[in-house]
């Protein structure tokens, strides 16, 4: 049986643990001890100091408050019973005007009534005469711990703060009330206001557009069951030059662990330029979906008559030859839908709706619909289990398109008797999807190149496998945009293995 250590081994240990606390935090705790006892003043002198501590000493209440006035301490010990001013009194005034100050209070005089009253009053510990060593490093440890969440907590609202106020974005946050507890100046000088602050304020006050009201309401109004982000576009005039920007909207609501809505952030993005850019580019595509793709489905008709032998019987080789020319035209018109596909990520998915998704259930979708194509080939397509139901937030269309893009593409690159197996886990923040098969591979010296716009791998294997070229820079454009990342590892010949890594959905707090 081990024995307890001795009372000189548990103050060595104490010592140590505060000597570490006091490390622990990036400034010098500054402690003053406020007792009419000169022992009791040495003692705590000694001991602190020692610990690593900046420790002032003062015998009364009124020049101890004199002294906190011409400097600040962190922690500050405090006798109750002073001649003159009382300690009771010195702890008002000090709370008053210090209100971060720790205050230790320490009395030969203990009992429940004092303890109740100095606690009400805003004291942080209650210390007992006579203390041994160990007491005192107990509580100041507390005290510095104490002092070093909140210095965790400051440090991170200013960073919090810094961070927002710079963003080009605009930002508001408001609670349960709908009052603004964060409004960061891109979102003041969106909405044209004049204030230099709006914490506080309720958020119709400093809001006037009905669209914007009613997105906050609607994410504060959530259900628990429920976690959806709510999107949309407005239009506002800049009083300056009567000029309209387009203000992309973003609001969702923030819970607490337990799931209960604490408020709403909304962010604005002025997405004026990219309107101007999308309409270019719809522009362009109604161009060519007009002078390409009408044409195309025009021959493409043409020629299901003649194979269809409605303008007379064909020979062999006329169908071969008809048929591979029909499977071309179809090949091109595909390319212009898929450009249409890539031109709209690119330039609409700043404001698309994005709610929570179970992956583990979009997979499971997926991998049944494409069953009955990859039984045609006899490829045995596969689900794993996933180890727990798994959240991202992202656009359900999309993050489809992802899935069906990457089973799809396996189910063309995988010769008959393969296999193909889809699954999802998680790392860290992340979850991953992956798909796996055991197809021609992809040659080393182009693994750099598949993720381009149009490009295919092309030998004697794939020669006769149609594509655009495009699937893969749809399934990127769109990972991207939801702050995903895609890999692949790949051997000539023996299959490839795509990983999509999504944020989990984190909208807790």
């Amino acid at each position: 049986m081990s024995e307890l250590p001795s009372s000189d081994e548990k103050s060595t240990a104490d010592g140590f643990a505060l000597q570490q606390k006091v490390k622990d935090i990036f400034f010098q705790p500054r402690v003053l001890v406020v007792d009419d006892e000169e022992r009791i003043r040495k003692v705590c002198h000694r001991l602190l100091t020692q610990e690593g501590c900046d420790v002032a000493m003062a015998d009364n209440g009124i020049k101890g408050l004199k002294m906190i006035d011409e400097t600040h301490f962190d922690i500050v010990l405090l006798d109750l019973m002073m001649p003159g001013m009382s300690g009771m009194d010195v702890l008002t005034r000090i709370k008053a005007r210090h209100p971060d100050t720790v205050i230790i209070v320490i009395t030969g005089y203990a009992t429940l009534e004092h303890s109740i009253e100095t606690m009400k009053k805003g004291a942080f510990d209650f210390l007992s005469k006579p203390f041994s060593p160990q007491e005192l490093r107990m509580v100041i440890s507390k005290a510095i711990e104490f002092i070093r969440t909140l210095q965790d907590i400051s440090s991170e609202k200013s960073r919090m703060r810094v961070m927002v106020n710079t963003l080009r974005e605009g930002v508001l946050t408001t609670d349960h009330q709908k009052r603004i507890v964060l409004a960061n100046p891109a979102f003041l000088k969106m909405i044209g206001s004049a204030r230099r602050s709006a914490i506080g304020q309720d958020v119709r006050v400093v809001v006037d557009h009905q669209r914007v009201l009613e997105m906050i309401d609607q994410a504060i109004e959530q259900p628990g069951d429920q976690f959806a982000e709510i999107t949309d576009e407005i239009t506002l005039t800049d009083d300056h030059d009567q000029e309209e920007r387009i203000i992309g909207i973003r609001c969702i609501p923030f819970r607490d662990r337990l799931n209960r809505n604490l408020g709403a952030v909304t962010v604005f993005h002025d997405i004026t330029t990219l309107k101007k850019m999308d309409q270019l580019k719809s522009d362009f595509v109604s161009m060519v979906a007009h002078e390409i793709k009408s044409p195309l489905n025009s021959i493409l008709m043409q020629l299901k008559v003649v194979l269809d032998g409605l303008a007379g019987e064909l020979t062999k080789k006329q169908t071969e030859i008809l048929s591979r020319s029909a499977d071309k035209i179809t090949s091109l018109a595909d390319l212009a839908a898929e450009l249409l596909d890539l031109s709209k990520i690119e330039s609409g998915l700043i404001n698309q709706e994005r709610e929570e998704l179970n992956l583990t259930n979009l997979i499971a979708e997926q991998v049944q619909f494409y069953k009955g194509q990859a039984d045609a080939k006899s490829i045995h397509l596969s689900k794993k289990s996933c180890p727990d139901e798994m959240f991202v937030m992202g656009n359900r269309t999309n993050i489809e398109e992802v899935l069906a893009n990457l089973i799809s593409n396996a189910i063309r690159y995988t010769p008959s008797s393969g296999k193909i197996t889809v699954w999802c886990d998680k790392n860290e923040d992340f979850v991953n999807i992956h798909v796996a098969d055991t197809g021609l591979g992809i040659p080393e010296e182009y693994k750099a190149q598949i993720f381009d716009r149009f490009f295919r791998v092309k030998n004697e294997k794939t020669r006769y496998i149609n594509g655009t070229g495009l699937g893969l820079a749809i399934v990127k454009s769109i990972v991207e945009s939801h702050n995903g990342t895609i890999q692949v590892t790949s051997q000539e010949g023996q299959g490839s293995h795509f990983t999509v890594s999504l944020p989990i959905s984190q909208y807790k707090i």
